[in-house]
């Protein structure tokens, strides 16, 4: 089930930004769910459908926090990145070598939509596919509060025609969806155990599906985390991708209508529309 902390306690649970500053966010989450009134609480189903201000939907888990990517974190993804970019190839392999990791700025919130609102393909892109990405839910002063699942919707042609066109391929309207909801990161002893499965329909058909484990990925959230917040803060919190294993064929590119669902069995599916 369900239920509006916010109704609860508006000071300490009226917004994501006050939460995930919170130190004692478990104990404090915990006190509040066993206050919380019963007979306002939804089903997860009942609030899986498309936003609706006049209608209970689950929104993207996120207010004011940025949203930061962790690139070539697994071996699938530094193949690819090689075998696309013209001339910047060894680029990939060395940063995926490298002690330091990549990290970018990926949007701000504004930008970002959640389950089943429409995710977006540039108008001057002809090769945009989903990056489905385990996403860190981080606090204020560093910590990691829970996990919850990222679309890093990206065009791959324009990436792959110069490694310096990166923010154009990654930062739009629509290029990034989260949810749906955040799981905190206690209830998940071993988070490497945790699967992810990719699947793009249109219609009745699979245009794609695809899976890959935390298992795969080279750099510990620890690693990303340290290095995120080594010369930056992040008052409200922070989001961060942590990387694709997934990678569609070269000749897979996300269409108008099509469905793209990112599922990981802890946390949930997080599904968005294409439009």
């Amino acid at each position: 089930m369900v239920y509006d902390l916010s109704s609860t306690d508006s000071a300490r649970c009226g917004s994501f930004s006050v939460m995930l500053s919170a130190d004692d966010l478990v104990e404090r989450v915990g006190r509040l769910a066993t206050c919380a009134d019963q007979e306002k609480g939804w089903s997860l189903a009942a609030l899986d459908m498309p936003p609706d201000l006049h209608v209970p939907h689950l929104p993207a888990p996120i207010t004011k926090q940025e949203v930061w990517g962790a690139g070539v974190t697994y071996g699938r993804s530094r193949e690819a990145r090689m075998e696309e970019s013209e001339g910047g190839g060894s680029f990939y392999d060395k940063v995926y070598r490298a002690e330091r990791p990549e990290l970018f700025f990926k949007t701000m919130p504004s930008r970002v939509v959640g389950p089943n609102a429409p995710i977006r393909v540039r108008v001057d892109s002809r090769w945009t596919v989903p990056e489905p990405e385990l996403t860190l839910a981080i606090s204020s002063s560093g910590q990691l509060v829970g996990y919850t699942i990222g679309n890093d919707v990206s065009a791959r042609d324009i990436e792959a025609e110069n490694p310096l066109y990166l923010p154009q391929a990654k930062i739009y309207k629509g290029s990034c969806a989260i949810g749906p909801v955040v799981t905190l990161a206690h209830t998940i002893p071993d988070p490497r155990k945790m699967g992810i499965r990719l699947t793009v329909r249109s219609g009745d058909s699979i245009r794609f599906e695809g899976s890959t484990s935390l298992a795969s990925m080279k750099r510990s959230f620890e690693d990303l985390i340290a290095y995120l917040f080594r010369e930056l803060d992040f008052p409200h919190g922070v989001f961060l991708l942590t990387g694709t294993g997934i990678v569609p064929p070269d000749d897979f590119t996300l269409q108008h209508g099509d469905v793209v669902e990112i599922k990981v069995p802890e946390i949930g599916t997080l599904r968005n529309p294409v439009w």
